[in-house]
C-alpha cells in the first residue's frame, strides 16, 4: 500500500469517528409499565419509520379540552408482525389507545400498548400483558 493510500484511510477513519454515535434508549428508562392510560382520539399524523413508529392524536378529556398526544411504538416490522399495517392508521380516524405513560411526567407522551379501531379491531402491541415491551 502506498503511503498516500494509507494516509487517506487514516483520515477517513478519523473523520468517521468524529460522527455522533446514536444510542438506543431502554423502554423502562422512559415509560412506566406499571401504569396505563386509556383515551380515545383522532389521528392527526403517523410517522411509519424506523426505529420507532409514532402516532399523533388529538383527544378530548371529560371537560371537552383537546389534548395532543404523541404515542411511540415499535418499528414497522414489529407492528406488521402484531397484525398492523400503515394503511390501518388514517388521518381523521378515531382510535382508542391504551398506553404506558412517560416516567418523567409528560402527560401527553406514551408507549402504545393496545390500539382499538372504530370498527372493533384490536391490535395488542405488547409481547406480554404485564411485561415491558423490551422485556427489561
Amino acid at each position: 500500500m502506498r503511503r498516500a493510500d494509507a494516509m487517506l484511510w487514516v483520515a477517513m477513519g478519523v473523520l468517521l469517528s468524529a460522527l455522533p454515535a446514536s444510542s438506543h434508549h431502554a423502554f423502562t428508562s422512559e415509560f412506566d409499565y406499571n401504569k396505563t392510560v386509556t383515551f380515545t382520539g383522532v389521528i392527526t399524523k403517523v410517522e411509519w419509520i424506523n426505529p420507532h413508529v409514532y402516532f399523533y392524536l388529538e383527544a378530548k378529556d371529560r371537560n371537552g379540552q383537546v389534548t395532543a398526544w404523541t404515542i411511540e411504538s415499535f418499528p414497522p416490522a414489529a407492528l406488521r408482525k402484531a397484525g398492523m399495517t400503515r394503511e390501518m392508521m388514517k388521518i381523521g380516524d378515531a382510535v382508542t389507545i391504551q398506553a404506558y405513560p412517560a416516567k418523567d411526567g409528560t402527560r401527553t407522551l406514551g408507549w402504545a400498548h393496545k390500539i382499538e379501531f372504530a370498527d372493533g379491531r384490536v391490535i395488542n402491541i405488547s409481547r406480554e400483558p404485564d411485561a415491558p415491551p423490551d422485556g427489561k
